[in-house]
């Protein structure tokens, strides 16, 4: 199975990067999960729409064309840990990739919204990007761990 991070931002406080790697070491060679960070746009003085579409551009030329996008947004489906592990069985057994997209400081576009057949939310609570992308990776890992009897995850 392969996993994309997309994520607008390419520079992560530093407990945030060593978080991410070490997610990303504990990942079997048959879940290639990584992380493709994507340079925000300027924001001095530009209107935020126009913000949006340059992110969006970004997003679409670095989405793996056999990906599932899967936009993280605060209106997405709100999946107990233990779905999202199944819904993650369902994509592994068919051999599906993912892409999940995390946006910039203003969100996403809507056209990246609309691309998936779902979008996620991680939580209801506002998130700084950073946590983010850790929480995510963190339960892609623990949905690993469910799906195959692993004791990280003892529910």
């Amino acid at each position: 199975m392969k996993i994309q991070v997309i994520a607008i931002g390419n520079r992560l406080p530093n407990w945030a990067e060593e978080a991410c790697n070490d997610y990303l070491r504990r990942f079997p060679k048959d879940w290639n999960v990584e992380v493709k960070a994507l340079k925000a746009e300027d924001r001095t003085g530009r209107p935020i729409a126009k913000i949006m579409q340059a992110e969006a551009e970004r997003i679409k030329n670095a989405l793996p064309k056999e990906a599932l996008p899967i936009a993280l947004d605060e209106h997405g489906k709100d999946l107990t840990t233990k779905e999202l592990a199944n819904q993650f069985r369902r994509w592994y057994d068919s051999s599906q990739s993912i892409a999940f997209i995390i946006g910039g400081a203003d969100g996403l576009a809507s056209e990246i919204k609309e691309m998936g057949p779902f979008n996620l939310r991680l939580s209801s609570l506002t998130l700084p990007h950073a946590l983010a992308r850790v929480l995510l990776l963190e339960q892609i890992y623990r949905s690993w761990s469910l799906i195959h009897n692993h004791p990280y995850h003892r529910a």
